[in-house]
């Protein structure tokens, strides 16, 4: 139920900053939410004072409100990039929220630093109302239009793989899905040899031994759908039954496939090819959560909110046995936060990219039909009707989580 909690919670944390720059609520939203945000994981930390963890569990506070920061930031820095690059007029450009700090005016875009390190934005002309500029987003090309709303999505997935990179650069191997041999008396060794590699399970792409272990053990019968290669060459077995079988192992009876797998090598080469399979498998793991949202696997009480979503990190934080390690865990968590970011940012909701880039392409098509623009004003009536809803959820998971502070 996991992947199913982050996907929403990381759906509505850019949401917050969408509601807070359209409506124009900036400031007293924004030191609302920061105080929600750290109210779960500081209650916590003065609990564990006494216990000596205090310093430690601040520190991922503070770790987890600068990683949000840096998400919607980059977020942000994605639209801006592709907007100065297409030609589009950028009035401001702001890293943090709230009141300026700091501002410099360099042509006809305000560079501004504020005081709260949640995020920032990117105000465009003609981005919220009609505009006559000829360099306004309003009347930039289709194209232009949907690669400056695609350029923020592409940026948190970049964040996420950068950050996947370095983890693994200090990496002693990776769990391939190549067959390096088999245990004594295994009864799957012939139909599979050593040297192959398995690259599907029931559809599901294998890139990781984890992954083979996952969807094989997740069918009840065993009755598996295998795509392998060998020498170079596809091979598909159908109905292929393979189910776990007794092995000793230190005079214990234990479950096991029997197939052992190679490990590869941490080369550039592999260290990239592996950190890009892991942020796939990041993107697998939102379409799950999807899946057991819209199928009722998960419920509300299976959700958090921004607040709880502090608290997730610190936990990840906290459960390490040191300090560098629990850092280490903390950074593989935001790069699973930022990919999954991208990927939830872009489904056709409103308010966000996604939804923007469903209606451009819809006016765009209704335009060429009928060779009328569409009224702006029903986009703008969908975005808001959309915005309100998605703003009652929001308020009702942080309810949710700061209900569950009380009762523990």
């Amino acid at each position: 139920m996991l992947t199913a909690c982050f996907s929403m919670l990381l759906y509505l944390l850019l949401l917050l900053i969408r509601i807070a720059i359209k409506l124009r609520l900036s400031i007293p939203l924004m030191y609302l939410v920061l105080m929600l945000t750290v109210f779960q994981p500081w209650y916590r930390a003065h609990m564990a004072l006494a216990d000596g963890m205090g310093d430690r569990l601040s520190m991922y506070i503070v770790l987890a409100i600068l990683a949000f920061g840096i998400l919607i930031f980059v977020h942000e820095l994605g639209h801006f990039l592709v907007a100065k690059a297409c030609g589009v007029k950028v009035t401001e450009f702001s890293m943090g929220m709230g009141p300026q700090l700091l501002h410099k005016q360099k042509g006809e875009t305000v560079y501004s630093l504020r005081a709260l390190p949640i995020g920032g934005f990117c105000a465009m002309e003609g981005e919220e109302e009609a505009s006559d500029d000829p360099r306004a987003f309003n009347n930039q090309s289709v194209w232009h239009r949907l690669l400056i709303l695609v350029a923020g999505a592409a940026m948190n997935f970049l964040l996420g793989l950068v950050l996947v990179i370095i983890l693994y650069a200090g990496a002693g191997g990776f769990n391939s899905p190549v067959i390096a041999g088999f245990a004594d008396g295994c009864p799957y060794e012939g139909t599979l040899q050593s040297g192959d590699e398995i690259r599907r399970v029931n559809g599901e792409r294998i890139f990781f031994t984890g992954n083979f272990i996952q969807y094989a053990s997740a069918d009840e019968d065993g009755d598996l759908d295998l795509v392998i290669l060998r020498d170079g060459k596809r091979i598909e077995l159908d109905n292929y039954h393979m189910v776990p079988v007794d092995y000793e192992v230190n005079g214990q009876t234990v479950k096991k496939y029997g197939v052992n797998f190679t490990i590869a090598a941490p080369t550039v080469g592999n260290v990239l090819k592996y950190s890009f399979y892991n942020c796939l498998d990041f993107v697998r793991m939102v379409r799950a959560g999807l899946v057991q949202l819209f199928t009722g696997q998960a419920s509300m009480s299976d959700m958090t909110g921004v607040v709880g979503m502090v608290d997730i990190i610190n936990e990840t934080g906290q459960s390490a046995q040191s300090t560098s390690e629990g850092i280490a865990n903390v950074v593989f968590l935001v790069a699973f936060i930022a990919v999954n970011l991208a990927v939830m940012n872009l489904l056709p909701l409103p308010a966000l990219d996604g939804g923007h880039i469903l209606t451009l392409l819809l006016s765009a098509l209704f335009e060429k039909i009928t060779g009328k623009k569409p009224d702006p004003r029903i986009e703008g009536y969908i975005h808001y009707i959309g915005l309100l809803l998605l703003l009652g959820l929001m308020v009702l998971l942080m309810y949710n989580d700061i209900v569950r502070i009380i009762r523990r």
